[in-house]
């Protein structure tokens, strides 16, 4: 399958990263990729960047050597009722903005409260993803999770970290089973993304290209083999005018 996307990476600016902006750029230029984010993490997780950070990517580029390079946010989704730690304003000129579930961030609740806080986020329109649905200790409805993707046109994660031995989430890949089929049933799109914390795992999507495989899951699906239907859910059309994107 094609994979020329990866929109879900961190630089030392989350404060618990370990490589610069373009060290990471250039990390993901060798995996030749066609549109890279970089995604640090909102406010409220700790050490994390001031709100002043994320209003200043206007001055940074958005090509290096023909790859689209964006400039977004992982937000902390921070209660039942939807909370999130950057305002609209704000959210609207970013390129790609994630909306995820961290412990040390959220008012935990139960499945029904996980889900409410998960459908409350996709209503914002500024909201282009949903970051790494798949840890246990945060159970989830993933019927009205994808049914909801679907109704509000948002791309929903299947997070690569979360399946290496290392993460601390539990039960991913079972989680992403009972999702992907799901999305298979309500022809929900879904995207690929590595969560890299350093520059060796940028566009490392080994053991998620793995599950699609194990679960037959349709390529037309997968945003990351079409960047057209990528396009469509982020916060930018992509057309350029001296270098720069102009959004929707």
């Amino acid at each position: 399958m094609k994979d020329v996307v990866d929109l879900h990476t961190h630089t030392i600016a989350s404060g618990h990263a370990y490589n610069t902006m373009n060290e990471m750029i250039q990390a993901a230029e060798k995996k030749k990729l066609e549109f890279y984010a970089i995604t640090e993490h909102a406010p409220t997780m700790e050490g994390s960047p001031a709100r002043i950070y994320f209003q200043n990517f206007r001055i940074l580029p958005r090509k290096k050597d023909g790859m689209t390079v964006l400039h977004g946010v992982e937000l902390n989704i921070l209660d039942q009722d939807g909370q999130l730690d950057l305002d609209d304003e704000l959210m609207a000129k970013l390129d790609v903005v994630i909306a995820s579930i961290h412990p040390p961030c959220y008012e935990g609740g139960d499945k029904e409260g996980n889900t409410r806080a998960y459908l409350h986020v996709m209503k914002n329109p500024y909201v282009n993803i949903i970051g790494h649905p798949d840890d246990a200790r945060i159970p989830v409805d993933y019927r009205e999770l994808v049914y909801s993707a679907k109704e509000h046109r948002v791309l929903l994660e299947v997070n690569n970290s979360s399946l290496l031995p290392t993460s601390y989430r539990e039960n991913a890949r079972e989680a992403y089973y009972e999702m992907l089929a799901l999305c298979k049933e309500y022809e929900v799109p879904i995207v690929i993304n590595s969560d890299a914390h350093a520059e060796n795992l940028v566009g490392r999507h080994r053991e998620a290209q793995q599950l699609l495989q194990d679960v037959d899951f349709p390529e037309h699906l997968v945003a990351n083999a079409r960047t057209e239907l990528l396009k469509e859910y982020l916060n930018f059309y992509l057309y350029e005018k001296d270098n720069h994107l102009l959004y929707k």
